[in-house]
């Protein structure tokens, strides 16, 4: 099931639970294409950060953005990161507290981020980016102007060097305590869309994208 040319290395090897991990590129296109958030954790002379920020995926990078004076992108042109995406399917409850668990779905990706420096790319992963926010929205707004992309970093890192967990299932409890009078199973959870809210000086009868943001 696992690709075999990602082998996993020192940093991308699950030690815990390894039969949860998964290295095979489909697995972690799907995680990373689930998202609208990653958080990214990088060092600097004050100490160690994890920030979370918009996300979104192109062929085999995923891509962040940010202000030109932003600290983080600023640092991550100059050290490596661990960028970390997590899905929460559920919460598995067990007959004894020891073993209670969650399901989830989750990625980890190492390495070091670059910056997306032609200006013709740099358009181009935004306007994927608004894509992956809302597909057809492109389409409807302003589009950026040269001042606004001027002051925007786009970067990107590569997904060669990453490793992804997932448990799904009901509680695995020992043996003993099959017998424990205690509801067993699985609470899920599901991230649900919700109707448009207008903004009240908006004017603009709400196009198919928008209407159908609920029901896609």
């Amino acid at each position: 099931m696992n690709d075999p040319t990602h082998v996993p290395g020192d940093r991308t090897r699950v030690r815990r639970v390894a039969t949860n991990a998964h290295y095979d590129t489909a697995t972690l296109h799907a995680i990373i294409d689930a998202a609208y958030l990653c958080h990214v954790a990088f060092g600097d002379s004050l100490g160690v950060h994890c920030i979370p920020t918009a996300c979104w995926r192109a062929g085999d990078h995923l891509y962040i953005h940010g202000s030109n004076g932003s600290r983080m992108l600023r640092r991550l042109q100059e050290s490596d990161a661990c960028v970390t995406i997590t899905h929460l399917d559920g919460l598995v409850m067990a007959r004894s507290a020891f073993s209670h668990s969650m399901n989830y779905r989750s990625a980890m990706i190492y390495g070091r981020f670059e910056v997306v420096s032609d200006a013709a790319a740099q358009r181009q992963a935004m306007e994927q980016f608004m894509g992956r926010l809302l597909p057809g929205r492109q389409a409807e707004v302003r589009p950026g102007s040269y001042k606004e992309y001027a002051a925007t970093t786009v970067m990107r890192i590569a997904l060669d060097e990453a490793a992804c967990k997932v448990r799904s299932g009901g509680p695995k409890d020992d043996e003993e305590d099959l017998s424990w009078p205690a509801w067993a199973g699985v609470l899920p959870l599901v991230q649900t869309r919700l109707a448009p809210v207008a903004d009240p000086a908006c004017t603009v009868h709400a196009p198919a994208h928008i209407a159908g943001w609920q029901q896609a």
